[in-house]
């Protein structure tokens, strides 16, 4: 197993891996206890709009809010990772206008992100140009978007038809053209995520797009087995992590119940002179 290079991942060097072959590792987190679990091992974390349907309850990610991802942003940050930081635009913070989206994004760069990611087709151009002309680096997302499942009528895999796939393709190359630093490739037929990373000369991040991406990117809580329901295809989870913390949390209700949490090795003590006291007093106190 090759080890992660120590030194701090930055765009460029995303570009020299994607040149060289080696594959990028990208995976998401919302708060410091996963950012920390996820920094050492991982090559881009994401602040992902995901936290609305993994962690919030939310059905999906239509309802995360600026003021949502700036506190979970916030909290990554605080743990300065080495991983480069790409925090995503949510619904309606880059539709509105240029300069509202260009407040949104450098509102991140300025909490400590070092990127955005936005989701799109060929028809957000413009809106990349002017992020990239502010010097705001930009992540593409294509494919399987889901701030578009209402359009798509659900999580469904897409590209499967000759002009949705070519339209994708040239999607890809727009994104490119405009300024973006990598693209996310997500729920589409592998041998088109082969096709659009071998014709871009910028990495792609794949999820459901196939083994042949320059990187691959799961949800920290998928890798970790730690929802519920049914998954995806293209998740493995390495753990089954639900279970393993439901089963936890009930050996220690169980302990608690019993008395047998905490012990004394567990408890912290008094000095033995002032149990004394303390005791005396007790007993005067009660009498």
């Amino acid at each position: 197993m090759r080890s992660p290079p120590i030194e701090r991942v930055t765009i460029p060097v995303l570009q020299r891996w994607k040149e060289e072959g080696r594959c990028i590792v990208m995976t998401t987190a919302y708060d410091a206890v996963t950012a920390r679990i996820a920094n050492p091992t991982v090559d881009i974390i994401l602040i992902g709009d995901s936290v609305g349907n993994v962690c919030l309850g939310f059905e999906d990610t239509l309802p995360v809010s600026m003021a949502m991802m700036k506190h979970h942003l916030e909290a990554v940050v605080r743990t300065r990772p080495r991983a480069l930081l790409v925090a995503d635009m949510p619904f309606l913070s880059f539709q509105l206008g240029i300069k509202e989206t260009i407040r949104n994004a450098g509102d991140f760069l300025q909490r400590g992100a070092a990127a955005v990611k936005l989701e799109g087709r060929a028809n957000r151009v413009e809106t990349v140009r002017a992020l990239v002309d502010c010097e705001i680096p930009v992540m593409g997302h294509l494919g399987l978007t889901p701030q578009s499942v209402n359009v798509m009528g659900g999580f469904k895999v897409q590209g499967q038809r000759a002009d949705t796939a070519l339209r994708l393709l040239d999607d890809a190359h727009r994104l490119q053209d405009a300024g973006c630093f990598a693209l996310v490739l997500e729920g589409i037929p592998a041998e088109l995520g082969a096709q659009a990373t071998e014709s871009l000369t910028i990495p792609t991040i794949g999820i459901g797009a196939g083994p042949e991406c320059s990187g691959l990117v799961l949800v920290f809580h998928d890798v970790l087995g730690s929802t519920e329901g049914r998954r995806p295809r293209f998740v493995r989870a390495y753990v089954e992590g639900f279970k393993l913390l439901q089963d936890a949390l009930s050996r220690w209700a169980e302990d608690v119940r019993k008395g047998t949490f905490p012990t004394q090795q567990e408890s912290y003590r008094l000095p033995k002179s002032l149990e004394e006291q303390i005791s005396n007093w007790t007993r005067s106190n009660s009498a």
